[in-house]
């Protein structure tokens, strides 16, 4: 029995917006993916390389805020059962940064209470797994959107 796939309905994309396995222009917005599972962060890598954007993965919060300085992604996607460091503690932590990263929150456990906790603190949106792969990559889009400065936004 094969494992289930962290992405469903994965978008097939128009020919214009297909890469190559190595995608993603260096001026293309660059998407953290923090997850401590490396099939889901495989999954979102394919979705957004195939969609033109440049990809960061991370196995734990400690180390997308440990990457901060080098490189400051548009957006990142987060997941919130991690060990160590939750999504939930490490949305807190990127709270206290000057600019803050928007973030889109997957999880497995959806517990009570849980979405509007995350996105009380900023959160653009909030996904149960297994996600639904268009609407992934259509908040991303959303949310890298409205991120970029007005002048850098494509017109």
């Amino acid at each position: 029995m094969s494992p289930q796939l962290p992405l469903r309905g994965t978008p097939s994309l128009p020919h214009s917006e297909r890469r190559s396995r190595n995608s993603g222009d260096d001026d293309s917005p660059l998407v953290a993916i923090v997850d401590d599972e490396a099939s889901v962060r495989r999954a979102i890598v394919r979705l957004l390389r195939a969609a033109h954007y440049r990809t960061a993965e991370f196995n734990s919060g400690c180390a997308l805020l440990a990457s901060l300085a080098e490189r400051f992604p548009a957006c990142a996607v987060v997941d919130l059962q991690m060990p160590t460091m939750t999504g939930l503690e490490l949305q807190e932590e990127l709270r206290q940064l000057d600019e803050p990263l928007p973030l889109v929150i997957i999880t497995a456990h959806d517990e009570p209470g849980m979405r509007a906790r995350c996105m009380a603190l900023g959160a653009k949106q909030y996904f149960r797994k297994p996600v639904d792969g268009k609407a992934l990559l259509d908040s991303i889009r959303q949310v890298v959107s409205d991120s970029r400065p007005a002048s850098t936004r494509p017109t």
